[in-house]
């Protein structure tokens, strides 16, 4: 059976994300920042407009999902992905500045894999269908940012045993080809 890799979040080491490789399954803990398209946007004009952003991204992660609402009781609603392409166009930008680990469902642009390689990052991808789930590995959230952005505010979670795949690894390995060529090859057989 294949090994289950502990991230511990903040990155505090480049060795680590190296060793991450494309469908290893890991259980991310410790900190990491909710944001999507709005919020992205958001940070983005910030760094245009010179000033700097609400949250220091270096060795971080940003999860993209739009939280549902918080039932009364609990620290979060469900708290599936969202698509990780309506991010393409900020990500470069966040990679450049040290950002380490993404966190979505889909495929990623080419110019997203070509700076992840350059910036040594990966992309995770969890399951949707899981979002229920999902929120139980949330130990607390805050809105750190953008809270007129409502569900999409840039938030602070801490989780303990979030599940994910490494999607993409530091390298460029992309398990979106590989598996798909492993489907084919596999169809042939057959």
């Amino acid at each position: 059976m294949e090994k289950i890799i502990r991230l511990n979040l903040p990155v505090t080491d480049d060795s680590v994300i190296e060793t991450l490789r494309a469908g290893t399954r890991v259980l991310v803990n410790g900190t990491i920042y909710v944001g999507r398209d709005a919020a992205h946007k958001r940070m983005i004009q910030a760094l245009a407009a010179g000033e700097p952003l609400p949250v220091d991204v270096r060795n971080q992660a940003i999860y993209y999902m739009g939280p549902a609402p918080t039932p009364l009781g609990k620290i979060c609603g469900s708290a599936g992905p969202t698509s990780s392409y309506r991010m393409d166009a900020y990500s470069p930008q966040l990679l450049e500045l040290g950002l380490k680990v993404m966190i979505g469902k889909g495929r990623r642009s080419d110019d997203v894999i070509k700076a992840m390689k350059q910036f040594k990052a990966v992309y995770l991808v969890t399951t949707g269908g899981a979002a229920a789930l999902i929120s139980k590995t949330i130990v607390s959230q805050e809105i750190v940012a953008y809270a007129d952005l409502g569900p999409e505010a840039l938030r602070r979670l801490v989780v303990k045993d979030f599940p994910a795949i490494v999607a993409i690894d530091s390298k460029g390995a992309n398990l979106y080809v590989t598996g798909q060529e492993q489907y084919k090859r596999e169809l042939n057989v057959r």
